[in-house]
Protein backbone atom coordinates (compact mmCIF):
# COMPACT_ATOMS: atom_id res chain seq x y z
CA UNK A 1 0.00 0.00 0.00
CA UNK A 2 1.07 3.50 -0.97
CA UNK A 3 -1.33 6.02 0.16
CA UNK A 4 -2.28 8.87 -2.84
CA UNK A 5 -3.68 11.06 -0.73
CA UNK A 6 -3.71 12.51 2.86
CA UNK A 7 -5.24 15.15 4.49
CA UNK A 8 -4.17 17.30 8.19
CA UNK A 9 -6.49 17.41 11.27
CA UNK A 10 -6.49 18.34 14.93
CA UNK A 11 -8.60 18.39 17.76
CA UNK A 12 -9.02 18.74 21.57
CA UNK A 13 -11.12 16.66 24.28
CA UNK A 14 -11.57 17.23 27.57
CA UNK A 15 -13.12 14.77 30.07
CA UNK A 16 -12.54 13.17 33.90
CA UNK A 17 -11.27 9.88 32.33
CA UNK A 18 -8.18 10.09 30.33
CA UNK A 19 -9.24 7.63 27.82
CA UNK A 20 -12.63 9.49 27.12
CA UNK A 21 -10.45 12.44 26.75
CA UNK A 22 -7.96 11.01 23.94
CA UNK A 23 -11.51 9.68 22.54
CA UNK A 24 -13.13 13.59 22.23
CA UNK A 25 -9.77 14.84 20.47
CA UNK A 26 -10.39 12.35 18.14
CA UNK A 27 -14.15 13.14 17.61
CA UNK A 28 -13.06 16.95 17.18
CA UNK A 29 -10.69 15.80 14.31
CA UNK A 30 -13.07 13.77 12.50
CA UNK A 31 -11.37 10.50 12.99
CA UNK A 32 -12.63 8.68 15.90
CA UNK A 33 -14.81 6.18 13.84
CA UNK A 34 -11.84 4.56 11.81
CA UNK A 35 -9.14 1.90 13.61
CA UNK A 36 -6.08 3.99 13.56
CA UNK A 37 -2.81 2.49 13.11
CA UNK A 38 0.32 4.80 13.69
CA UNK A 39 3.12 5.43 11.11
CA UNK A 40 6.30 6.98 10.87
CA UNK A 41 7.41 10.10 8.95
CA UNK A 42 7.72 9.12 5.43
CA UNK A 43 5.00 11.45 2.58
CA UNK A 44 5.30 9.05 -0.46
CA UNK A 45 6.22 10.13 -3.96
CA UNK A 46 3.34 11.70 -5.33
CA UNK A 47 0.73 11.87 -2.15
CA UNK A 48 -1.60 14.62 -2.46
CA UNK A 49 -2.37 17.17 0.65
CA UNK A 50 -6.30 17.22 0.18
CA UNK A 51 -9.23 19.46 2.51
CA UNK A 52 -10.02 17.15 5.52
CA UNK A 53 -13.45 17.04 4.31
CA UNK A 54 -12.85 15.67 0.88
CA UNK A 55 -10.33 13.10 2.69
CA UNK A 56 -13.18 11.87 5.15
CA UNK A 57 -15.86 10.83 2.13
CA UNK A 58 -13.03 8.62 1.13
CA UNK A 59 -13.24 6.65 4.47
CA UNK A 60 -15.74 4.37 5.60
CA UNK A 61 -16.48 3.70 9.48
CA UNK A 62 -14.37 0.89 11.08
CA UNK A 63 -11.64 1.18 8.28
CA UNK A 64 -7.98 0.68 9.35
CA UNK A 65 -6.47 3.90 8.31
CA UNK A 66 -2.76 4.59 8.38
CA UNK A 67 -1.62 7.98 10.18
CA UNK A 68 0.97 10.03 11.72
CA UNK A 69 -0.46 11.15 15.26
CA UNK A 70 0.73 13.94 17.45
CA UNK A 71 -0.77 13.13 20.38
CA UNK A 72 -0.26 15.28 24.51
CA UNK A 73 -2.17 14.65 27.17
CA UNK A 74 -2.46 16.50 30.65
CA UNK A 75 -4.55 16.55 34.00
CA UNK A 76 -2.48 19.36 35.38
CA UNK A 77 -4.95 22.90 35.91
CA UNK A 78 -3.85 25.27 33.04
CA UNK A 79 -0.90 23.39 32.04
CA UNK A 80 -0.36 24.28 27.95
CA UNK A 81 -0.03 21.07 25.69
CA UNK A 82 0.47 21.05 22.51
CA UNK A 83 0.54 18.42 19.49
CA UNK A 84 1.93 19.29 16.43
CA UNK A 85 2.75 17.53 12.48
CA UNK A 86 5.03 18.81 10.09
CA UNK A 87 5.66 18.28 6.52
CA UNK A 88 8.56 18.67 4.31
CA UNK A 89 7.77 18.47 0.41
CA UNK A 90 10.56 17.89 -2.57
CA UNK A 91 10.64 20.25 -5.21
CA UNK A 92 10.47 16.68 -7.43
CA UNK A 93 7.48 15.04 -6.60
CA UNK A 94 8.99 11.58 -7.18
CA UNK A 95 11.18 11.81 -4.63
CA UNK A 96 9.57 11.12 -1.01
CA UNK A 97 8.64 13.94 1.93
CA UNK A 98 8.72 13.58 5.49
CA UNK A 99 6.46 14.20 8.50
CA UNK A 100 7.15 15.01 11.89
CA UNK A 101 5.09 14.99 15.07
CA UNK A 102 6.12 17.22 17.84
CA UNK A 103 4.77 16.90 21.62
CA UNK A 104 5.22 19.52 24.16
CA UNK A 105 4.46 21.41 27.24
CA UNK A 106 4.19 25.06 27.62
CA UNK A 107 4.62 25.95 24.24
CA UNK A 108 2.09 28.28 21.96
CA UNK A 109 0.92 27.19 18.64
CA UNK A 110 3.27 29.02 16.78
CA UNK A 111 6.23 27.63 18.81
CA UNK A 112 5.33 23.79 18.38
CA UNK A 113 4.46 24.01 14.99
CA UNK A 114 7.33 25.16 13.96
CA UNK A 115 9.49 23.20 16.03
CA UNK A 116 7.55 20.03 13.78
CA UNK A 117 8.37 21.81 10.44
CA UNK A 118 11.76 22.47 11.92
CA UNK A 119 12.26 18.84 12.31
CA UNK A 120 10.46 17.57 9.21
CA UNK A 121 12.27 19.80 6.76
CA UNK A 122 16.03 18.95 8.25
CA UNK A 123 14.92 15.14 7.98
CA UNK A 124 14.61 15.68 4.28
CA UNK A 125 17.35 18.19 3.94
CA UNK A 126 19.89 15.79 5.80
CA UNK A 127 18.31 12.58 2.87
CA UNK A 128 18.78 15.16 0.17
CA UNK A 129 22.68 16.01 1.32
CA UNK A 130 21.47 19.82 1.78
CA UNK A 131 24.25 21.04 3.87
CA UNK A 132 23.66 24.26 6.70
CA UNK A 133 24.25 25.03 10.44
CA UNK A 134 22.19 23.13 13.02
CA UNK A 135 22.49 25.29 15.44
CA UNK A 136 21.33 28.36 13.28
CA UNK A 137 17.80 29.40 13.71
CA UNK A 138 14.91 27.88 12.36
CA UNK A 139 14.02 31.15 10.14
CA UNK A 140 17.65 31.08 8.68
CA UNK A 141 17.65 26.86 7.91
CA UNK A 142 14.54 27.45 6.27
CA UNK A 143 15.77 30.06 3.56
CA UNK A 144 18.63 27.69 3.07
CA UNK A 145 16.20 24.55 2.74
CA UNK A 146 14.19 26.56 0.00
CA UNK A 147 17.36 28.25 -1.51
CA UNK A 148 18.66 24.93 -2.45
CA UNK A 149 16.09 23.76 -5.10
CA UNK A 150 15.33 20.89 -3.31
CA UNK A 151 13.08 21.50 -0.83
CA UNK A 152 9.25 22.76 -2.16
CA UNK A 153 7.56 23.47 0.95
CA UNK A 154 7.60 22.98 4.49
CA UNK A 155 3.76 23.14 6.35
CA UNK A 156 2.80 22.79 10.20
CA UNK A 157 -0.61 21.79 11.53
CA UNK A 158 -0.71 22.49 15.57
CA UNK A 159 -3.40 21.62 18.55
CA UNK A 160 -2.84 23.56 21.67
CA UNK A 161 -4.76 23.50 24.64
CA UNK A 162 -5.05 24.69 28.31
CA UNK A 163 -4.85 21.78 30.95
CA UNK A 164 -8.77 21.89 32.37
CA UNK A 165 -9.20 24.52 35.62
CA UNK A 166 -10.71 21.66 37.37
CA UNK A 167 -7.73 18.77 36.74
CA UNK A 168 -10.05 16.57 34.30
CA UNK A 169 -7.71 15.16 31.39
CA UNK A 170 -7.19 17.78 28.51
CA UNK A 171 -6.04 15.73 24.91
CA UNK A 172 -4.53 17.78 21.52
CA UNK A 173 -4.35 15.59 18.67
CA UNK A 174 -2.95 16.36 15.04
CA UNK A 175 -2.93 13.69 12.17
CA UNK A 176 -1.75 13.29 8.82
CA UNK A 177 -4.34 11.04 7.22
CA UNK A 178 -3.21 8.62 4.47
CA UNK A 179 -5.72 7.51 1.89
CA UNK A 180 -5.20 4.57 -0.25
Amino acid sequence: MVPKKAFLTKGFGVHKDKLASFELALRAAKIEKYNLVTVSSILPPNCKIIPRDEGLNDLKAGAIVHCVLARNQTNEPHRLVASAIGNAIPVNENNYGYISEHHSFGEDERKAGEYAEDLAATMLATTLGIEFDADSAWHEREQVYKASGHIFDTTHYCQVANGDPNGKWTTTVSALVFIE
